[in-house]
C-alpha cells in the first residue's frame, strides 16, 4: 500500500503569543550591543555612576583638592597676617547687594565693628556695626604672593578694597568666619590648612602603597620563611595601640627640625604604620593568583618574577587596590589631625587642620569664639567624602556583582 507523502509546509507562521509584561525583553544584537564589548574600566565607571553617595563624595573630594591647589588665590589674606586690634572678632556676613533709593545695587561689602563693654565680665567685645560698610571686591588686588611658588600674582578671589602690601598685616578687617586670638583670619588659615592636611594624606598613601605592594607581594608570591617574617612584623605593628605609637614616634622627632622637615617626618611615620592593611590584602590576592593559569603561562613564557608581578598579577585586581587606597586617606588625615591637636605633630608656623584645632582646646576659647571649631567640620566633611568615594569604588570594583 503506497504511503501518501504530503508536501512540507514552509511559510507557515506560528501564532503570536501575548507579551508578558513581567518578563524583560531580550536584548538583540542591535540594542545596547556595546555592553557586551565594554572594557572592565567602562563597566566599573557605569556601576560607580549609580552610587549617588559616591558621586557626591567624589565631587566634594575634587572641590576640596581644588581649594588646596589654589589656596593662595582663594584665601583673602596670608595665613600669618594679623591685626591685634580685632582679636576674637566675630564673623562678618558678606552682603552682595545694597538697598538704595533706586532699588538693589550690586555692591559687595561687609559691615564694620564697634566695641562694646560686657557689663558682667567687664571685657571688650566686638559687635558688627550695621552702619559702617567696608567695600570688598571679587578678583581684587591684594597682598602679593607666588602661586605654587612659581608665578607672582596679586589677585585674590575676594578681598577688601583697601589692603596692605605687608603679608603679615591686615589693614582692613574682613573676617568672613571670624578671627582667632591673634586677630588672624580663620577663613584664610582654614584654606591654607586644607593644602597641608589633604596632601599629607596623598603623600602618606603613596608611601604606604609602595610598602604594601612590595612587602605584601613578596609575602604572598614566595611564601615560606619570607611570608612568616613579614606576617609577624605586621601582627606586631597592628598589636600596638595607634595613638601611643604615633605619640612615641612623633615625640622622637628633634625639636630643632624645620617645619618642612617635621612635615615629611610625620608623613613617614604615618606611612610606616599604615601599610599593614594593604599588605594583607595584596598577600591574600597573590596567594590565590599565583596558581592561576595566566600566571603559570607568564612564567613558562620566560617572564621574570618582577614582570610577572607588576604586569600580570597586579593589574588583575588594581580596582581593589584603588578602593583600598581611597579608604586609607581618611585614616592618615585623622592621624595627622590627632597628632597636631595633641601638639606632637605639625607645629606653627605650619598651618593644618590639626594645628588650627589647637586654638579650640579650652572651653573659654570655644565659648568666646565658637567659629574656631570650623576646622573640625572641615575634617568631618573631607573624611565623609573620601569614605563615600571609597565605598563606591569598592562596590564598583566588582561590576558583575549585584
Amino acid at each position: 500500500m503506497a504511503t501518501e507523502v504530503r508536501p512540507a509546509v514552509r511559510d507557515r507562521k506560528e501564532p503570536e503569543l501575548p507579551l508578558d509584561p513581567t518578563v524583560p525583553p531580550v536584548a538583540s544584537e542591535d540594542t545596547d550591543s556595546n555592553v557586551y564589548v565594554a572594557s572592565q574600566w567602562t563597566l566599573i565607571w557605569r556601576k560607580f555612576r549609580k552610587h549617588r553617595l559616591a558621586m557626591i563624595g567624589g565631587t566634594v573630594t575634587i572641590l576640596i583638592y581644588m581649594v588646596a591647589l589654589f589656596a593662595e588665590f582663594l584665601a583673602p589674606f596670608s595665613p600669618q597676617a594679623f591685626s591685634a586690634s580685632y582679636t576674637y572678632a566675630p564673623p562678618q556676613p558678606l552682603h552682595i547687594f545694597e538697598q538704595t533709593a533706586d532699588g538693589l545695587r550690586f555692591n559687595p561689602h561687609v559691615n564694620g565693628y564697634k566695641v562694646e563693654i560686657d557689663p558682667v565680665a567687664l571685657r571688650r567685645t566686638f559687635v558688627v556695626d550695621d552702619e559702617e560698610k567696608i567695600p570688598v571686591r571679587f578678583f581684587n588686588k591684594g597682598t602679593p604672593y607666588q602661586l605654587w611658588g612659581l608665578f607672582p600674582m596679586d589677585r585674590h578671589l575676594i578681598g577688601p578694597v583697601e589692603y596692605d602690601q605687608d603679608p603679615n598685616r591686615i589693614r582692613t578687617p574682613m573676617y568672613l568666619i571670624g578671627a582667632d586670638r591673634l586677630g588672624r583670619d580663620v577663613l584664610s588659615r582654614l584654606i591654607y590648612g586644607t593644602r597641608i592636611s589633604m596632601t599629607i594624606g596623598l603623600v602618606g598613601v603613596t608611601v604606604s602603597f609602595l610598602l604594601g605592594i612590595l612587602l605584601g607581594g613578596l609575602s604572598g608570591y614566595y611564601g615560606g620563611a619570607i611570608d612568616n617574617i613579614i606576617q609577624r612584623i605586621i601582627e606586631f605593628l597592628r598589636s600596638i595601640p595607634d595613638i601611643p605609637l604615633w605619640m612615641g614616634l612623633a615625640a622622637a622627632l628633634p625639636s630643632t627640625w624645620s617645619p618642612l622637615t617635621v612635615y615629611f617626618g610625620i608623613t613617614v611615620i604615618l606611612s610606616l604604620i599604615g601599610w599593614t592593611g594593604l599588605a594583607r590584602v595584596v598577600r591574600g590576592r597573590f596567594l590565590s593568583l599565583r596558581t592561576e593559569d595566566f600566571v603559570m603561562s607568564a612564567r613558562l613564557d620566560g617572564n621574570s618574577e618582577m614582570r610577572t608581578i607588576w604586569v600580570h598579577m597586579l593589574p588583575s585586581f588594581s580596582s581593589h587596590i584603588i578602593a583600598s587606597l581611597t579608604l586609607s586617606i581618611p585614616a592618615i588625615i585623622l592621624a595627622e589631625t590627632a597628632l597636631s591637636f595633641l601638639g606632637l605633630g605639625l607645629r606653627p608656623p605650619v598651618v593644618s587642620w590639626g594645628v588650627l584645632l589647637q586654638e579650640a582646646q579650652n572651653i573659654r576659647s570655644v565659648a568666646t569664639a565658637p567659629w574656631l571649631l570650623l576646622p573640625g567640620l572641615a575634617v568631618v566633611t573631607a573624611v565623609l567624602a573620601l569614605n563615600f568615594l571609597g565605598d563606591g569604588l569598592r562596590d564598583a570594583a566588582d561590576p558583575y556583582g549585584r
